[in-house]
């Protein structure tokens, strides 16, 4: 299991995603959802796959990039093929990148190898820089939108 980098994402570690491949603009993550993330059908709530396919291709994009640098989510497409149950590995591709864009695709499949979700999503790449008032060496940074 791989880490995050030196950013790590509160809601992703709430949600129990493991990461597994963060390279080349390619990535991916598995997650298996508990109890209070599933739907009165009992399978995984679509907003969780949607968050799980979010952080997926955004991973692949911050692949390409130093961690100077993260990626804010400009638009997201999302299909759901079938219900997503058990434990699911989603794997994301950058299909295009630009000096601040990332075209994305990224994709979950279940246990039984059977895709469930399918997304395509735009990411821009947005330099961190050091919270007003901090030293330079902070961990804490806040995102630059000019």
């Amino acid at each position: 299991m791989l880490s995050f980098g030196n950013h790590p994402i509160p809601f992703v570690n709430h949600l129990g995603f493991t990461l597994h491949k963060m390279e080349n603009g390619e990535s991916e993550l598995r997650y298996t959802a508990q109890p209070e993330h599933l739907n009165t059908f009992d399978v995984t709530h679509g907003g969780a796959s949607m968050t799980l396919m979010d952080v997926t291709m955004a991973v692949a994009a911050r692949s390409l990039e130093s961690d100077d640098f993260g990626c804010v989510t400009i638009e997201m497409k999302t299909s759901f093929m079938q219900a997503a149950r058990g434990p699911l590995v989603a794997k994301g591709l950058v299909l295009h990148r630009t000096k601040t864009m990332a075209y994305c695709d990224g994709k979950v499949y279940d246990s039984e190898g059977r895709l469930c979700t399918h997304a395509t999503g735009t990411f821009k790449y947005m330099p961190r820089t050091v919270k007003p008032g901090q030293k330079s060496g902070d961990t804490q940074t806040v995102i630059a939108t000019d």
